[in-house]
């Protein structure tokens, strides 16, 4: 039975709280979410700090960490040549994650930019991503729907695949970036596009409320996906997106469904109880 790759979101949970949370503060935080063993730690953003002012110390973030990171991929999200130029100085950042949404209206409030001018700052992440041998993950926002107006068909989504795949990109992270996605979608869109596309890992990135989350990760899991984002507690959300912050999938509830299900997670537990209580005392 394959192992699932659970990935560690503090940078979403982060990056719409209204409070200014102290450097001190979030280092100890992500180094209680090393010792917890997740297969990669998305942990900062190089965006600018007047969009997302929570972000603005990541570098401090990521020198202070990355002793500490033993076999936990470093991730950042950057949305421009410029971001992802600094992310590539720093040799403990393994993965670069741009997020490419196949909603004209999305991407431009997300970024600034239009849906063909985003694919061009991609193809030079990609070339930066490897010169520098960094990892990249495109996460596809509004890939279960769109509450913008613009068109939604999973034939749309599997359009924008083949053409990010076509670019070489290899791992993919669809996106519900408001929380909107049905099971009925997740179960299909997974069914379909894992078979068709071999050479990619698709991920999912679920935004949820508690009481769906577990039909969520089912819905995922059951249809071949092996890569889940979370947050703990599920705090968090796109701050770009319109109406209330609908939360990240709760990193307990995918605990929770595979344990149930008797597959294997790299996970220590009591390391996890820990970073728990830790994210208590920043999200209150």
């Amino acid at each position: 039975m394959k192992n699932v790759q659970l990935i560690e979101c503090p940078r979403d949970a982060l990056q719409g709280w209204k409070t200014l949370v102290p450097t001190e503060q979030k280092i100890a935080y992500m180094k209680a979410l090393l010792a917890v063993g997740f297969d990669t730690l998305d942990c900062g953003s190089f965006v600018s700090p007047k969009a997302i002012p929570q972000m603005a110390d990541t570098s401090s973030v990521i020198d202070a960490i990355a002793p500490l990171k033993n076999n936990t991929k470093l991730s950042v999200i950057v949305a421009n040549i410029r971001g992802a130029q600094t992310a590539c100085t720093f040799p403990s950042i393994d993965v670069l994650g741009y997020p490419f949404s196949i909603s004209e209206n999305f991407q431009m409030r997300n970024t600034g930019k239009s849906i063909a001018e985003s694919l061009g700052v991609l193809a030079k992440i990609i070339e930066l991503a490897d010169a520098h041998q960094k990892e990249l993950v495109v996460y596809i926002s509004m890939g279960f729907g769109n509450p913008y107006g613009d068109p939604w068909h999973p034939d749309i989504v599997a359009k924008w695949v083949r053409c990010l795949t076509d670019m070489g990109v290899r791992t993919l992270s669809l996106s519900d970036t408001v929380g909107s996605a049905e099971t009925t979608s997740i179960r299909s869109l997974f069914a379909a596009l894992i078979p068709a596309f071999e050479t990619v890992s698709f991920g999912a990135h679920l935004h949820t409320l508690a009481e769906t989350a577990i039909e969520k990760i089912e819905a995922a899991h059951q249809s071949g996906c092996l890569r889940f984002d979370g947050a703990i507690q599920g705090f968090g959300g796109c701050p770009m997106a319109q109406n209330d912050l609908v939360g990240n999938m709760p990193t307990e509830k995918l605990i929770t469904y595979f344990e149930a299900q008797k597959i294997p997670h790299k996970l220590h537990m009591l390391h996890f109880e820990s970073a728990y209580n830790k994210a208590l005392e920043i999200f209150r």
